[in-house]
């Protein structure tokens, strides 16, 4: 009963420290969009968005800083984003 014990307790454990891991991970791009972003409101709309393509796209890890970089520079505002869609 002891052994069952100790294996309950390792594997919540590992399940609960690999939940954090993903969710840290997640908080942590997300940050890094909106720091693109500044304090526009259409502009964080529009960097969480593009993560949202970055991680259908699958963006490398490695390279989603730089690829979000790049998007943040090429936004256009609220106005020519519409006029484009």
């Amino acid at each position: 009963m002891s052994y069952f014990i100790v294996a309950v307790a390792t594997v919540s454990a590992l399940g609960l420290h690999a939940w954090l891991y993903w969710r840290i991970r997640r908080w942590m791009d997300r940050d890094l969009a909106l720091s693109f972003a500044g304090e526009d409101v259409d502009k964080r709309k529009y960097m969480l968005e593009c993560l949202d393509r970055a991680k259908q796209g699958k963006i490398r890890r490695s390279e989603l800083a730089q690829w979000l970089e790049q998007k943040s520079r090429h936004y256009a505002g609220p106005s020519l984003m519409a006029e484009k869609v």
